[in-house]
């Protein structure tokens, strides 16, 4: 038996012995995954730049946060950033770009603690249920003085 026929025979073998899994993707609701989008952009912009607590009304009472900084839950977070921006009042969060897909939204973010301050990068993602935030994740990373590259972070 030549390879060819061998791999040939091997292939058809696994192919029969594994589950075919499927790809296909629900149906876009570009119009909710849009309303989606505003509602994490307003929130974020009231909340982190205009540091507006009270914004947080639109995050779920049972709000979860995979950041291990920051609690769960909306009064805790309301807490947790009201202190911060306290000792933080010149804190700011530039949104560079945003996206969403089905319920999460991603915002590419530069924050910053003042006009000196290089800042960092952040990718924010955010579930929404029901007009709701109600989970959370993000990647942070310092922007550095020098870079191996000429491109920005943004």
């Amino acid at each position: 038996m030549s390879l060819l026929k061998f791999s040939g025979a091997v292939t058809t073998a696994l192919m029969l012995a594994v589950p075919a899994i499927s790809f296909a993707q629900s149906e876009q609701d570009i119009d909710q995954e849009d309303a989606n989008r505003q509602l994490v952009v307003a929130f974020y912009n009231q909340f982190f730049n205009d540091h507006d607590t009270g914004s947080a009304e639109v995050l779920a009472p049972d709000y979860i946060q995979h950041n291990p900084g920051v609690p769960d839950g909306r009064a805790p977070v309301v807490e947790y950033f009201s202190r911060y921006f306290k000792t933080h009042p010149d804190y700011k969060s530039e949104i560079m770009r945003s996206a969403a897909d089905g319920d999460l939204v991603w915002l590419h973010v530069h924050s910053t603690e003042g006009d000196n301050d290089p800042g960092s990068a952040v990718v924010d993602i955010f579930r929404v249920d029901d007009g709701k935030i109600v989970e959370h994740w993000d990647v942070i990373q310092p922007v550095p003085d020098k870079s191996a590259n000429d491109n920005t972070m943004f």
